[in-house]
């Protein structure tokens, strides 16, 4: 077969189900390259993970067209067993050197703005980190809560044992590492790429991110290399305001992301967006506190 691949939200980071697409098409022999517009295919696979992406609109000359991903809203759909669990074609993105996968899928919270439980539901072990990580160094693990899993705990345990340099880019549960000091304690057995992420959304959390804040840095980590994605609601931008201040008096690094909602796929608002520029312009938001950027 003539399999054309279509990364829809564009190359900034790996899509991963094609990735997957591409190895186990490769395993049967078939022809697999990036859609060109060109040719015809016999197939050609069109993943998007964000909803905002535009849709590609070209008229795609193949004689099946399979559209996939969270972009799309199709949260019940998943890879056959046999291409999720393959390890990624990662020739395709030549320019990122890190491993990327899951070992966990799911998540024990039923956050209402959250696409993780509708899509992937409750937590559950996925894959060893041998399976995906191909000899590289650095590995890009996407659970969205592995300190919730034996599993993951498990897993993290056999990463401090070996020499890869990790990031848990969707972040990890503060609440979880506040309720057990020893999790701060394995945490810092890993080598971190650059930040140990974890996300305060709101300030019912104040007392959960102050406790794991203190256990981390008793294991040895620095509030430099801790990271907080903060969830900017319209209407509560004061509430915002007062997380990152807290974060900005630990040392700590705040990642200011506006709420969109799932279903309507609405904008943020012009103030959600400008207090988040100033959050993620660090050389501004260390120097003048919000009312100063406003005027």
């Amino acid at each position: 077969m003539k399999i054309g691949l279509l990364d829809v939200d564009g190359h900034n980071f790996p899509n991963l189900a094609i990735m997957k697409l591409s190895a186990w098409h490769k395993s049967r022999g078939d022809d697999v390259e990036w859609y060109n517009g060109l040719e015809h295919y016999d197939r050609v696979y069109m993943s998007k993970v964000f909803s905002f992406t535009p849709d590609d609109y070209r008229v795609i000359q193949a004689d099946e067209v399979i559209k996939g991903g969270s972009g799309y809203k199709m949260y019940d759909q998943w890879l056959p067993d046999e291409i999720e669990h393959i390890c990624p074609d990662y020739s395709l993105y030549p320019m990122y050197k890190e491993a990327y996968g899951f070992l966990t899928r799911g998540c024990v919270n039923k956050c209402s703005f959250c696409i993780v439980p509708r899509k992937e539901g409750i937590i559950r072990r996925h894959s060893d980190i041998t399976e995906f990580l191909n000899g590289r160094k650095e590995a890009i693990l996407m659970d969205n809560n592995v300190l919730a899993s034996d599993w993951g705990l498990n897993q993290i345990e056999k990463l401090a044992g070996m020499k890869v340099r990790v990031d848990f880019n969707q972040g990890l549960d503060c609440r979880i590492i506040a309720k057990d000091k020893s999790i701060a304690k394995l945490l810092s057995k890993l080598k971190w790429i650059r930040y140990i992420r974890m996300a305060y959304d709101n300030s019912n959390l104040t007392k959960q991110v102050d406790t794991a804040i203190a256990y981390l840095k008793e294991a040895g980590i620095p509030t430099s290399k801790m990271f907080f994605y903060t969830l900017v609601k319209d209407g509560e931008i004061d509430d915002a305001e007062r997380r990152v201040y807290r974060l900005r008096h630990y040392g700590c690094q705040p990642f200011a992301m506006p709420y969109r909602n799932l279903d309507t796929n609405s904008a943020p608002t012009e103030e959600q967006r400008r207090f988040s520029r100033w959050v993620n312009m660090k050389s501004v938001f260390k120097t003048c506190d919000y009312k100063d950027y406003k005027e």
